[in-house]
């Protein structure tokens, strides 16, 4: 829906004393209206300076205008196009809400199994990234691991492999076969995780099977299956998992979905973009902040040692990864639907020993003054992590497969930008290092002693090169065949 107009704001520059009027449309005003806010340049009058916004950090800018997504901190409400989280939760399952952030509907019986069946046969990896997974040694770190193994799916992928040696955009207006480059980044990168995982404990990959869940797929190929009849992935875990990954399906611009889209914004193809994301979503104040709190908590050992450590965090001697939000200045819906999944799970939660630290820590930090007072909760990815842990998942694997639940929803907001105009993002920067002043400089030779200047033919500039020597054939006339053999 089209942002309305709602007001204007006045603004009175100092230096000038000129007024404007900066439209203001739904609580938000554009970046480029401040560009007529204008200012003769202190060392030139005669140039004059477009006012520019510094936000390091981006705390009070937003980038997109998004159908998608609305998170409202400060009532603690999440809505996916228009549905409130809570109903999604409670009624739905994980395929129903990518479907429903992707293509902005709640998908029938028969596109669930269609988007199903498309997503198995993507799934099946080729020799090559067997490969290279089986190429790293078994003790390596996921991280890297992931981004080999999309690569290695990506470079046989003709479509996604050509998009960069084309010169027009291969999605841009082309929805459909960027549905199905999504579909099949998702499904690359779900096969990545489960070979990884079979790689590094010496287990045997199942292929998928072609009418299973993206969740249960991705438990059969991990070898997560039916305990009781080790045929298909466990129910057990496919069911909590298809509730928990509706609190990650997306969480609006984060700094890994803006990761994506400053990618996107080049025409790349949907892998990359998928790469971008996962880069950001592993730093450590990102995603990987999960990996240093499960760090932190195999070093704490047992529940008595909890008070020490959190003085420890008190006094600025330790950190405590995975707590606050700078969204929420209320409570996160997600927590109280990711507490409801651990009760049904608390038999095998309370069984874990880093389970029983960390719910000390949290129990700790929920009455103690200095986090009350600062709102600082642990953050839903962190306590989903907990279930992770619960349901038998190694620490090693949780980041990754938590960026698994999120990278549709990024690619739900790339694929929203697929009918708007092409432009590619290129931020600004304030300068404020040393400066040569102009009339210190001297004049530099713009041109070579043989180069003449620039003309134009047929629309393409070509400089003409003062050789001494008759050419045949004109160096501009070569340049104009030239470039219609090229881009005609």
């Amino acid at each position: 829906m089209p942002s309305k107009e709602t007001g204007q704001l006045r603004i009175v520059d100092s230096r000038t004393e000129n007024a404007y009027l900066i439209p203001i449309h739904d609580n938000f005003i554009r970046a480029k209206d401040l560009m007529a806010i204008t200012s003769p340049d202190p060392k030139d009058g005669e140039i004059t300076q477009k006012l520019t916004i510094l936000d390091n950090g981006f705390e009070n800018v937003a980038c997109m205008e998004s159908e998608i997504t609305l998170i409202d901190g400060n009532r603690g409400q999440i809505q996916y196009r228009g549905h409130p989280i809570e109903d999604l939760f409670h009624n739905n399952d994980y395929e129903d809400v990518l479907h429903l952030l992707m293509w902005n509907k709640l998908p029938t019986p028969a596109e669930k199994l269609d988007v199903r069946r498309k997503f198995a046969a993507a799934m099946v990896p080729t020799k090559a990234v067997v490969d290279t997974i089986a190429a790293f040694p078994r003790n390596s770190d996921t991280y890297p691991m992931c981004l080999a193994g999309i690569c290695a799916f990506m470079a046989g992928d003709k479509v996604i492999a050509n998009n960069r040696h084309t010169h027009k955009p291969s999605f841009h207006n082309n929805l459909e076969q960027a549905d199905a480059a999504i579909i099949r980044t998702i499904a690359y990168y779900a096969t990545t995780l489960a070979l990884i995982h079979c790689h590094k404990r010496k287990l045997t990959f199942t292929n998928p099977d072609p009418n299973g869940s993206l969740i249960g797929n991705l438990l059969l190929m991990m070898g997560k299956t039916n305990k009781e009849t080790g045929v298909g992935p466990d129910p057990e875990i496919e069911a909590c998992l298809e509730k928990l990954w509706i609190c990650y399906a997306d969480h609006e611009m984060t700094n890994s979905t803006a990761g994506l889209l400053h990618a996107g914004s080049t025409l790349t193809d949907p892998g990359s973009c998928a790469i971008a994301a996962l880069v950001c979503g592993f730093g450590p104040l990102h995603g990987g902040a999960i990996d240093l709190a499960y760090e932190a908590l195999g070093k704490i050992k047992h529940p008595s040692y909890v008070p020490a450590y959190i003085e420890m965090v008190k006094s600025k001697k330790a950190r405590l990864f995975g707590y606050g939000h700078r969204i929420y200045r209320t409570r996160d819906p997600r927590l109280s639907l990711i507490e409801d999944l651990i009760e049904k799970n608390r038999e095998k939660c309370d069984a874990n020993p880093l389970l029983r630290v960390a719910f000390a820590i949290d129990k700790l930090a929920n009455e103690d003054e200095y986090f009350v007072s600062r709102k600082l909760k642990a953050n839903a990815d962190l306590l989903g992590c907990f279930l992770y842990s619960a349901l038998g998942f190694e620490t090693d694997m949780i980041t990754a497969i938590i960026t698994l639940s999120r990278i549709p929803g990024g690619l739900a907001h790339w694929r929203e930008t697929l009918d708007k105009p092409i432009k590619i993002w290129r931020p600004r920067q304030i300068y404020t290092g040393d400066r040569t002043e102009d009339a210190d400089t001297p004049k530099r030779q713009s041109l070579s002693s043989n180069e003449g200047p620039l003309k134009e033919k047929h629309g393409i500039q070509v400089r003409e090169v003062n050789s001494g020597k008759n050419n045949k054939v004109p160096l501009k006339v070569k340049a104009v065949l030239w470039a219609k053999s090229c881009f005609s």
